[in-house]
Formats: C-alpha cells, sequence, structure tokens
C-alpha cells in the first residue's frame, strides 16, 4: 500500500529557503566524529606568536556543493549554501535586525549507529552551521538477538547525549527538535531509555516513526535534487532501517510548479541497516559468496515497494536519478575521490555513474578487513559495516539500475533545521510573506 496519504505538510525545500547548510562534523568515516569546536583555528590558522589570524570578512563567497573551491574543511569550517542573494535591509536578511540577533536551531538525530547534532542560525535563504557533533555511539548493538537496548550501548549513548547537552546550553539555542530513530522504535525499552536520558541529561527525545524519518530526509536533501530530472530515488541508508523515497518529478505541460512534499510519489522502509546486516552476516571477514547472500536478503524485500512496477517503468525511460545520503555513499565517494582524509566538501554532491558505483563497491568487496580499517575513509569504526551498506545499496541499484547517483552528506538533521525555520518564517520576502509562499503564490 502506498504510504504517503497521512504524511504532514513538508516545508517548501524545494525553494530557496529550503537549502541547508552543513559542516565537517558527519559520519562517513572516523576522522569526522570528533566535536567541532569553534575554539579550534583552522589548519594554518594561527601565527608564531600563537595569536590567532583573524580572516578577512564581507566578500566570501557562499558555494554550492559541488562548485566551491576543493579545499579540506577544518573541524570548525562552515559551509552555507544558497542558490540567489536573500532579499535583504540595510545589509541583513530580511526579518532581523543584527546578524548578532540571529536565534540558533538544533536538531539531534540519535539512530542505531551514531549520534549526531547540528546547531545553525538563518543565513541569507539557508543557514550557517555553528556547531556541530558526531559520534559512533552504536545504541542498537544486539537488539536483533534480545529486542532491547544493551546497558553498555545506552551508556554510550548517554554519554554522548551529555555532550549535546553542553552545546545546547552553550549556544543557547532557540528552538531544537531531538528524534530518535529505529534502534528505539524497535527495542522494548525503547521508551525506558528515553526517560532516562531525560533525567540524566536534561533532554526530550522524540522517538519518530519511519514516516517523519523519511519525510526528512527528503527535506535535507531536496537541494541536491537535478531540477532537470523526471523523478528520484532517495535512499537513506541507516543502522537499523534503510529508508527509499520516489520522488516523482514528472510535470504536465501548463501545470503549476509543486513542493517537494507533494512530489513524493510513494515511499518504504526497510528493515534493514548497516548494524544488524552485519550482526547477521557478518562484517568483519564477508567473501564474494557472503556479500551475496546478504544483496539476495534485501532484495527480496523490495519487491513489495509500492508501486514497484510503475518505478521499473520510469527508470527504464530515463531521466530518473539516485540520492544517496548515509555513510556508506559518502565513503564510496571519499574513496572514489582518492582522499588523504574525509573532505565533506569535495563528497557532498559528489555524481557518481552506475558504472563508478559497482567498480567501487567491487573495490570494497575485494578488500579484506584490515585494508578497509587502513583506507582514510573508512576506519576502523566503520570497517565492520561498510559492506553491510554496500549490499543494501547494491540490492537498490539492481532493482532500479539507475545511470547516476548523486551523493549527499547530509540528511535528517538538514531536514530538521530546514522544516523548524521554516516554520518560524525566517526567510521572508519584502513582502513579508515566506519565500516559499511567495515561490508558489
Amino acid at each position: 500500500m502506498t504510504r504517503t496519504g497521512d504524511r504532514p505538510p513538508l516545508a517548501d525545500v524545494d525553494t530557496p529557503a529550503g537549502l541547508a547548510a552543513v559542516s565537517a562534523g558527519s559520519d562517513a568515516s572516523p576522522s569526522r566524529q570528533a566535536s567541532a569546536s569553534p575554539d579550534k583555528p583552522p589548519a594554518g590558522g594561527t601565527r608564531k606568536n600563537g595569536r590567532k589570524r583573524r580572516r578577512k570578512r564581507g566578500r566570501r563567497p557562499v558555494y554550492a556543493p559541488g562548485t566551491g573551491p576543493q579545499t579540506s574543511a577544518g573541524p570548525a569550517e562552515v559551509i552555507a549554501l544558497h542558490s540567489a542573494e536573500a532579499p535583504a535591509q540595510n545589509g541583513q536578511p530580511v526579518g532581523f535586525a543584527a546578524r548578532s540577533e540571529m536565534p540558533v536551531y538544533a536538531a539531534l538525530d540519535l539512530g542505531t549507529n551514531n549520534c549526531r547534532l547540528l546547531l545553525a542560525a538563518p543565513r541569507d535563504y539557508g543557514f550557517r552551521v555553528v556547531d556541530a557533533f558526531s559520534r559512533i555511539v552504536r545504541l542498537g548493538e544486539g537488539i536483533g538477538a534480545t529486542g532491547r537496548l544493551a546497558e553498555p550501548a545506552m551508556a554510550r549513548a548517554i554519554e554522548a547525549l551529555k555532550i549535546c547537552g553542553a552545546k545546547i546550553a552553550d549556544r543557547n539555542v532557540t528552538r531544537a527538535r531531538l528524534i530518535a530513530t529505529e534502534a528505539c522504535r524497535a527495542a522494548v525499552n525503547g521508551g525506558e531509555f528515553v526517560a532516562r536520558v531525560e533525567a540524566e541529561t536534561g533532554l526530550s527525545l522524540e522517538i519518530v516513526s519511519q514516516q517523519t524519518e523519511a519525510r526528512l530526509a527528503v527535506a535535507g536533501c531536496a537541494s541536491l535534487v537535478d531540477p532537470e530530472a523526471n523523478g528520484v530515488i532517495l535512499f537513506d541508508i541507516g543502522g537499523g532501517s534503510s529508508e527509499l523515497v520516489w520522488i516523482d518529478l514528472a510535470t504536465e505541460p501548463g501545470s503549476k510548479r509543486r513542493r517537494m512534499a507533494d512530489r513524493i510519489r510513494t515511499w518504504t522502509s526497510l528493515p534493514v541497516g548497516v548494524v544488524n546486516v552485519s550482526e547477521r552476516h557478518g562484517g568483519r571477514h564477508v567473501t564474494p559468496a557472503l556479500f551475496e547472500t546478504m544483496v539476495d536478503e534485501v532484495a527480496a524485500m523490495l519487491v513489495s515497494f509500492p508501486e514497484a512496477a510503475a518505478l521499473d517503468v520510469a527508470v527504464a525511460a530515463g531521466g530518473v536519478h539516485m540520492l544517496g545520503t548515509s555513510g556508506t555513499v559518502t565513503t564510496l565517494a571519499g574513496v572514489h575521490l582518492q582522499l588523504p582524509r574525509y573532505d565533506r566538501r569535495r563528497v557532498d554532491g559528489t555524481w557518481l555513474s552506475h558504472l563508478q558505483v559497482g567498480e567501487l563497491v567491487e573495490t570494497l568487496v575485494a578488500m579484506d578487513y584490515d585494508a578497509r580499517v587502513a583506507n582514510p575513509c573508512i576506519g576502523r569504526e566503520r570497517a565492520d559495516l561498510v559492506l553491510a551498506g554496500c549490499a543494501i545499496l547494491e540490492a537498490i541499484r539492481r532493482r532500479w539500475p539507475c545511470e547516476r547517483l548523486r551523493v549527499a552528506d547530509r540528511g535528517l538533521r538538514e531536514g530538521i533545521l530546514v522544516e523548524l525555520m521554516a516554520e518560524d518564517g525566517v526567510w521572508r520576502s519584502r513582502s513579508g510573506r515566506r519565500s516559499g509562499e511567495a515561490a508558489h503564490g
């Protein structure tokens, strides 16, 4: 059954107001798991006498993904995205008297594998990340066997959440949305864990539905959709589940431009992610035959995808591309680019051909565990998970062989921020209407 009927309204993420910004604190490799510290200067950012070098302000460009200078971002580097200049009065975005008065928003995503936080302030038609944090906590470790969150896993998550709570307090956050996903949904003690988190950290987590998770992934990645495409297969390979969304961009002549929410034709959530697949089949020593077993398991689940036959026809006709948001695809992009260390500004927005993705998957499957650990874009903490993610991706690609895949180093957190800021009307036109309202009349 197509699960789109009861979806709440989506922020107008395909307009300039929906463009997101992301920092270097994401999750595709261990090099990105440290807290983004605003006090740490960029590489080469101090003088010999120890004083920090001051950056010039005023004419610094703001780049869209894949179009900016291909340099490595430091841990506190901020990248803001927009496609056009924001309406401004006296040099400031409409709605705020000065930069110092801009509110700070927080988005936290506690998943089966990662705990990730993003703090941002509105900027022009997008937002500026002011701090970020990411840590692999493996909250869902062992849940497939016991149905419960384990004590060591909960302790790891709570320690990470304490850091997140301190950052939220330090930044005087105006609004926040703190979500928990598959591990807490599936565990019989998920509610007890949420109560414990509030008691020990002061953070109130919201266990969101699979539907909400899919919608937020769309909101966070919408600015990377090719506007010339006829459709997009967006997938988010998580730790305990994987969301798959068909965004239908085909329009009839003379029809009005529709919001991204209205373009979601159907979606599903698969009960497979990098943690539970690797636990079932093993992640360290994966033979080609074992890898194919993983692929077949996921492929069997895709048979029941809503409107699968119609999507088959759309993909065969051409003009449909994939858009992947997960550590799996960002890792593949980092390996493809042969990065000496992960650089999200080079990865985010990267296009890979169908052939390139296939060759990358074959390369990773051929690596032994030690070789995966040694790769700077994989590392020890992902070395036993990445092939499970590749198996999920391979099953999707084999069913719907799109010629292009775009890589997104963004997702739920960015989607949360876009929706919160849109609700508050932080991007307003000169007429006082929200930019999304102005765009759609």
